[in-house]
């Protein structure tokens, strides 16, 4: 059943076609400013402006998932968050579902709900109107599973519906929290490709991830070590012999290897 839901002040974004286009904040997308939440993270600071493909890496428990959900409005902190240059604290919960989908690391499922209608929740700040579901659907190979109990499903199967639903938001600012780990060559190609997309449209995405491989292709690379901002740059920038060194205590250097690419 579909509820009628009262009006509200304009989105930040612009209110998405029958495409589902992703709109592009007016200015700067996301502004995290001196950010600490106690024992995780201390006065980082990250500005991504719209178009924008980011990856945040670092050691495990550096603070990569802290910063993305202080960034979503998950969990608080002190310091300051802004979406297209509104403080987030302003921004009301049902506007923030317009504008922002979170991708959380862990796809759990306690409940049996359909495939289908879990995608379909990415609709729910737009007056469940079922816009783009399907084509989030088809997007990630779940056409088929549509109607199969979300808690039925393999790992990388559960990550592929949690990607379709934060699709089907066509919200402009996507947080993927390690949306790479659980899924299969193909399927990571084929997310990669659709981030890539959703920044040439104006969107932009903000991913924490752990193949530094992945990280060198991005846009800007944001590199998390102790809780603290330790660079911020493009990858050509920050990727270097003495950060990996320092941060990951790895060697690098490079070497011919396997190259994967879409047919």
């Amino acid at each position: 059943m579909k509820h009628s839901r009262p009006k509200t002040s304009p989105s930040l974004a612009p209110t998405p076609g029958p495409s589902g286009v992703i709109e592009p904040f007016p200015q700067s997308a996301l502004s995290v400013r001196g950010v600490t939440v106690p024992g995780r993270i201390a006065d980082v600071s990250l500005h991504l402006p719209p178009g924008t493909l980011a990856g945040l890496v670092g050691p495990n428990g550096a603070g990569k998932s802290t910063l993305l959900q202080v960034a979503g409005g998950i969990i608080p902190a002190a310091g300051a968050v802004s979406w297209g240059g509104r403080d987030l604290a302003a921004i009301s919960p049902l506007e923030r579902g317009r504008c922002s989908a979170w991708v959380p690391q862990e796809a759990r499922f306690e409940f049996g709900f359909s495939v289908r209608s879990v995608v379909a929740q990415g609709r729910f700040a737009h007056g469940d109107d079922d816009v783009g579901v399907d084509a989030a659907l088809a997007r990630f190979d779940l056409a088929l599973l549509a109607q199969r109990p979300v808690n039925r499903l393999s790992g990388g199967e559960r990550q592929r519906v949690l990607l379709a639903r934060a699709l089907a938001t066509a919200a402009p600012l996507q947080l993927w929290d390690e949306p790479l780990a659980p899924l299969d060559p193909r399927h990571v190609l084929e997310v990669l490709m659709l981030a890539r997309e959703i920044t040439r449209e104006g969107g932009t995405v903000l991913m924490s991830l752990h193949d530094l491989r992945v990280a060198s292709c991005l846009d800007v690379v944001a590199v998390l070590h102790d809780g603290r901002m330790r660079a911020v740059g493009r990858p050509d920038e920050v990727l270097t012999p003495d950060l990996f060194s320092e941060v990951f205590g790895v060697k690098a250097r490079m070497a011919p290897g396997l190259i994967l690419e879409l047919p």
